[in-house]
């Protein structure tokens, strides 16, 4: 299209005016959103005309398309700038290679476990989409718990030569770093003309505090790096000609960001449909066809996904240990009204005893954008409101605000009884998967979106209006520097994690285990103690354990429908037994009722050894294990082990001894 006038005066081309601006079609559909203050938020009106209508000298030189343009050096320093910030961010990991997350070593260990998965397929051809290596002899569905494979095989290579524990700390800072440059790269090309506007409305995209919560144990949720290029070609679905080749491409995206993580694309696709649906109306009119073209295009993307997608989704929701919605209270996560105005403890204006309050968990803190954000997003809303573009994505920020309240609305963390729009949503299929509060992550990018077109207009105000240049410069940087140095992100916090014990790296489990038995720890791995993951993933997962930390399905013999998922395996006596004491409670009595039923565990797992490492309450377990095995372990690197192969085996074989009170 040609795109002719100034777009902050409306004044006509010629004298001290700069010449018409030329985008064609070829070179850049979504030109026409670099125009959202020029499409409709100017002062005046500006003349598009479609391409084919574009003079023929625009035709004899095409401009390069923006992936084949020289970097400069603004976009080198921007590049930098994210791979610094990212590094700074996770150097606490990086300076520690001892110590883990503070705020979520479970996930943590949970996706080094992961990268271990990825690594397995790739070595010993293992199946991807499920594995026995843990929560043995159930096993766990891999579709189903975000296993990530889409960055654990090409990763593989780390894994296996620094190990799960570094692939992930890469995994972390490369998510961080390559989310923001992709932002970048998009803004700067597709929807705004200044690099200083594309870089402020990627960082904040890429470091937002819901962002900098995630880095605390969810690499996954903060792997967006797709989402900015998911976004642009979906507008270029309308690109007449080409459904075939923009649907392929869409549905390349579509499939990679699907092994990443699918809630962040689901969220992308909710609010991308919303937006598209609101312009489609509202350009019914100027540009005849354009829905048509988009809908060939999205035919032909979702066509192509679904069917790769077919297998992988039907093993996630009709497969092995596949469950049907979250728990109940993580589906009453919502975010507190308060929280929107609030900092979050991830940002320099933080404060923890605040955030603990309107946040369910520090991972989870979502909605802490601040007093200045909030002022400044309705600033800019009020200040481009002629632009359908911008009030669109106001809507959209109000529906993923209220998406994010859950079931029913807190305010500084009291229930007011009032019932939020997910009370109607959170039964629904899919839907009982996600997690309200994250709606609000959402959020981010529709900020960051309004924060480069605005910081854009404002450069282009200062080019045509050079009488009042230096106060559109304070002003812009008053504003944003109000909203945003607040939220500049803390390093993430670190903890030192328990030592694996040397029964495990030296190799010694393997005079126990062979590929028919299994390693139990004490106490089974849960989100309290996920360190035997840790175990397995260090031995490229050749030991297979009992227990988990992972989404399972509930197995509840009184209601054999309710496959709701857990975060754990369904309760098993000495499970259960283990982690009562290690909760502080006291050793039961010790019979033989007891006996029979570690027994009958113990062959469920097909259990080898039993291992038990130094930790919180290790001698009440010790001594409740040899009470109901009747006898003592051995101390072999670095964890008493008890043998019982022989038990286990043996079909007659039963645990006697004297009753324990």
């Amino acid at each position: 299209m040609t795109i002719t006038g100034n777009a902050s005066t409306g004044q006509p081309a010629g004298g001290n005016v700069s010449p018409p601006r030329q985008v064609t079609e070829t070179e850049d559909l979504d030109a026409e959103l670099i125009a959202l203050g020029t499409d409709v938020a100017a002062t005046a009106p500006i003349s598009v005309v479609p391409d084919v209508e574009a003079a023929p000298e625009q035709e004899k030189t095409p401009a390069k398309r923006w992936w084949r343009r020289r970097p400069d050096w603004r976009d080198v320093l921007a590049t930098a700038t994210f791979i610094v910030v990212a590094l700074y961010l996770t150097a606490p990991l990086w300076l520690n290679l001892d110590h883990q997350l503070r705020d979520d070593p479970q996930d943590q260990a949970f996706f080094e476990w992961m990268m271990a998965h990825g690594a397995r397929v790739l070595t010993d051809g293992a199946y991807p989409f499920f594995s026995d290596r843990m929560n043995y002899p159930d096993g766990v569905n891999m579709m189903a718990n975000t296993s990530v494979l889409a960055v654990s095989l090409p990763m593989a290579p780390v894994t296996l030569l620094f190990g799960p524990h570094v692939a992930f700390n890469l995994f972390l800072t490369l998510a961080l770093a390559l989310t923001g440059i992709a932002w970048y790269f998009v803004f700067s090309r597709v929807f705004v003309s200044s690099r200083i506007a594309a870089w402020v409305g990627a960082l904040f995209c890429t470091f937002a505090p819901s962002m900098v919560s995630h880095a605390g144990g969810h690499p996954n949720i903060v792997s967006q790096f797709l989402v900015p290029l998911i976004i642009w070609r979906t507008l270029r679905l309308r690109q007449p000609g080409r459904a075939v080749r923009n649907g392929l491409i869409m549905a390349a995206l579509l499939i990679w960001q699907a092994f990443i993580n699918l809630e962040v694309l689901f969220m992308t696709a909710v609010g991308l449909g919303v937006f598209c649906l609101i312009m489609a109306i509202v350009r019914r009119k100027s540009h005849p066809g354009e829905t048509r073209r988009f809908l060939r295009g999205l035919t032909v993307a979702g066509t192509v996904t679904l069917a790769v997608l077919a297998y992988p989704l039907s093993v996630q929701f009709f497969g092995p240990q596949s469950y049907h919605g979250l728990p109940q209270f993580v589906r009453n996560f919502g975010a507190d009204l308060a929280s929107f105005t609030a900092y979050s403890s991830h940002s320099v204006a933080g404060n923890a005893v605040i955030a603990e309050r309107l946040a369910q968990n520090p991972a989870e803190e979502n909605a802490f954008f601040g007093w200045g954000l909030v002022i400044l997003f309705v600033g800019l809303i009020v200040w481009m409101r002629r632009s359908a573009v911008v009030l669109s994505l106001g809507l959209l920020a109000v529906l993923f605000g209220a998406m994010s309240l859950g079931p029913r609305i807190f305010l500084n963390g009291i229930n007011t009884g009032i019932p939020g729009i997910w009370a109607v949503l959170h039964s629904v299929p899919v839907l009982n998967s996600a997690v309200p509060t994250r709606w609000a992550m959402a959020i981010a990018p529709v900020v960051g979106f309004l924060l480069a077109f605005g910081v854009q207009r404002a450069i282009d105000l200062v080019k045509t209006q050079p009488a009042a240049r230096g106060p559109i410069r304070v002003a812009m940087i008053t504003a944003v520097a109000m909203a945003l140095v607040p939220l500049v992100p803390v390093q993430l916090k670190t903890a030192p994690m328990a030592p694996t014990p040397e029964f495990v790296t030296s190799g010694a489990w393997k005079q126990y285990v062979d590929d028919n038995h299994t390693v139990v720890a004490l106490p089974l791995p849960d989100s309290g103690y996920p360190d035997p993951l840790r175990w397995t993933a260090i031995t490229g997962q050749d030991m297979r354990i009992a227990g988990a930390y992972a989404l399972l399905p509930n197995q509840n013999p009184l209601n054999p429908d309710d496959r709701t998922a857990l975060f754990s395996p369904p309760w098993r006596p000495t499970s259960g037994l283990m982690a009562s004491i290690r909760q502080g409670n006291p050793i039961p009595e010790i019979n033989d009722t007891r006996r029979e039923m570690t027994l009958a565990d113990l062959r469920y797992w097909k259990a080898a050894v039993i291992v038990l490492t130094p930790q919180l309450r290790d001698t009440e377990m010790l001594r409740a294990m040899t009470g109901l095995l009747g006898f003592q372990p051995t101390w072999t690197g670095g964890a008493w082990v008890w043998d019982v192969r022989h038990l286990v085996d043996n079909p007659n074989a039963v645990l006697t001894g004297p009753d324990i009170g």
